[in-house]
């Protein structure tokens, strides 16, 4: 397959290793991040660590009775090798206009010497790593034997999330459900397209007690998934609500001895998953059983026999994207013969 990496060969562009600043197509970002690849690359990154700041959070005023949008600016870096920019911004209300309401760009950078190096397609980067992320924590969260996923959801994100969680759990029957029966379905002939048993839920309570994972990816405000429809031994990963006002699970989804489980803990802080049970007396801080970052390097254990629920939340990191991106501009250095590591 011919690579698609865009090379400017402008001379008044930065240069990168002593080559031109790399503009990376979503093609190229798309064909880099498959999850074989990239499930690995996070859970490398996630032991290794790196600086990741506190993101900057932004609202910004819907026009002509539009819903707020939202701008995200997230940095992360390893001191002497990679420095990525994230620049995101959300708008719940392009559902109406037919547009996806995520966009996003990535710069990454020489962090020794603070040099260009690439702009990379962001939306590929957020979507693939945001699924990647979720079936990471299920590679040791979810049952083993897990084989019925249920997609809450039916974007960018829901559309990911087999191919993801059939790269660490034997994934046989997907179902889907969405407010919108028509993109359900869509979504799930799409899905039958690439040879998986896949079809759209109408009742998503009934679908909830019968999966094994359940996976939400919305903007939802208000709970769509309740825990006395969740099986007890089921394997719950809520992805839509990264701000306070957002919201995916009832208190019960918490409840019932389940165990709980966090990308990082700036989840505490963002999500109105959490903020709100916390704020009830549902459960708190202290209760969390350990971040991606603890289960990656085996400070916590996951899943043993006999354990029942596990719930993920996950409102995502720099860190998963910074991990994205230098897996995309080391792949392409190498398809293209241009240097693509930092020496």
């Amino acid at each position: 397959m011919p690579d698609h990496t865009i090379v400017c060969p402008s001379d008044n562009l930065p240069m990168a290793n002593g080559g031109p600043m790399r503009f990376i197509d979503s093609d190229s970002t798309r064909r880099a991040l498959g999850f074989d690849r990239l499930i690995p690359a996070l859970r490398a990154m996630f032991v290794a660590g790196c600086e990741v700041p506190l993101r900057h959070t932004h609202t910004l005023a819907g026009a002509r009775g539009d819903a707020a949008g939202t701008l995200l600016i997230m940095p992360a870096w390893q001191p002497g090798a990679y420095l990525g920019i994230k620049t995101v911004g959300i708008f719940p209300g392009n559902a109406q206009r037919g547009l996806p309401g995520l966009h996003s760009t990535y710069l990454l950078f020489d962090a020794q010497t603070g040099m260009p190096l690439a702009q990379l397609d962001g939306n590929e980067i957020t979507s693939r790593r945001t699924a990647a992320a979720s079936a990471l924590a299920a590679s040791y969260l979810a049952r083993a034997q897990a084989r019925h996923l249920l997609v809450v959801g039916a974007g960018r994100v829901a559309a990911l999330l087999p191919a993801a969680y059939r790269a660490v759990r034997p994934i046989e029957r997907v179902s889907v459900w969405a407010r919108n029966t028509a993109q359900a379905e869509a979504l799930a002939q799409q899905w039958r397209a690439g040879g998986i048993d896949a079809h759209a839920a109408t009742d998503l309570p009934a679908a909830a007690a019968e999966a094994d994972i359940v996976s939400c990816a919305t903007l939802a405000t208000e709970p769509v998934v309740h825990g006395a429809c969740l099986r007890a031994d089921s394997h719950l990963d809520l992805i839509g609500s990264f701000t306070p006002a957002m919201r995916e699970a009832d208190d019960a989804c918490f409840g019932g001895g389940a165990r709980l489980y966090v990308d990082t803990a700036e989840a505490l802080q963002k999500s109105g998953e959490l903020l709100g049970p916390m704020a009830r007396g549902v459960f708190a801080a202290g209760d969390v059983a350990g971040t991606l970052a603890d289960l990656c390097s085996g400070r916590v254990p996951g899943r043993r026999d006999g354990d029942g629920r596990t719930v993920f939340k996950s409102v995502g990191t720099a860190l998963e994207d910074l991990a994205a991106a230098v897996l995309v501009f080391e792949q392409a250095g190498a398809a293209s013969g241009l240097p693509g590591a930092i020496a």
